[in-house]
């Protein structure tokens, strides 16, 4: 099922949405503020983003900036009341791929965002998040909350496999098997200790990655 958000604070134009596009199959997250807008997309990326433009913690255009900053390829649509030719325009350059104003039947957005999301593809498959961190499989790249963290190969692996599984318990034995002995090759288990020091080093120690006493590793998000 293929899941949006939704930034939009009347909740009459919220539900109206969300019930007729979840008929559509759907999965549909409201979201009241831009706050909690910032706090899902951290958690997990949808394949979509509609936004209106005027929140009560800030405007639409912001916060367009604000995914672009870490999502490049997330396609983000406007909804709003504001439809002066200015502001459409406004709203492209702050990063917007499409531009709905309101009132707008819902076929003609449901049938926008069919072609947006073939034209992006299945762009949340590219990001992994987990406890305020993500990853751009795309540009092999990984992100906090002050930007950008150098990883080494092996360090890249292991995070990528742990997101890959967040949520669940994962072995030693399973992630030297995956991360590095992919070809058969022995590897000393002693490998994966050190990798894992430098790893929770250059995260600062982070709650989300969890040691399983005598198991394994655990990604997981915490509140």
């Amino acid at each position: 099922m293929t899941d949006l958000y939704y930034i939009e604070d009347d909740p009459d134009i919220a539900c109206t949405v969300k019930e007729y596009l979840e008929q559509k199959g759907f999965a549909v997250t409201i979201c009241a503020t831009l706050a909690q807008a910032k706090h899902a997309l951290k958690m997990h990326v949808p394949a979509l983003v509609l936004l209106d433009w005027n929140m009560p913690d800030g405007r639409g255009d912001s916060m367009c900036r604000w995914i672009r900053g870490g999502w490049k390829e997330l396609p983000i649509m406007f909804l709003t009341v504001r439809g002066d030719s200015n502001d459409i325009v406004f709203g492209f350059e702050n990063g917007a791929d499409d531009y709905v104003v309101k009132p707008f039947a819902l076929e003609v957005l449901y049938s926008r965002i069919l072609a947006l999301l073939r034209r992006a593809g299945n762009v949340s498959e590219q990001y992994l998040s987990c406890g305020g961190f993500r990853i751009d499989q795309n540009r092999r790249s990984v992100f906090g909350s002050s930007g950008e963290i150098s990883l080494s190969a092996a360090e890249y692996q292991l995070l990528l496999y742990l997101m890959e599984n967040k949520g669940k318990t994962v072995t030693r034995e399973k992630i030297l098997e995956q991360v590095w002995d992919v070809n058969g090759n022995y590897v000393n288990d002693n490998t994966l200790t050190v990798t894992m020091k430098r790893l929770r080093d250059k995260l600062n120690q982070p709650s989300c990655l969890k040691t399983v006493r005598s198991v394994g590793y655990r990604m997981e998000d915490t509140i």
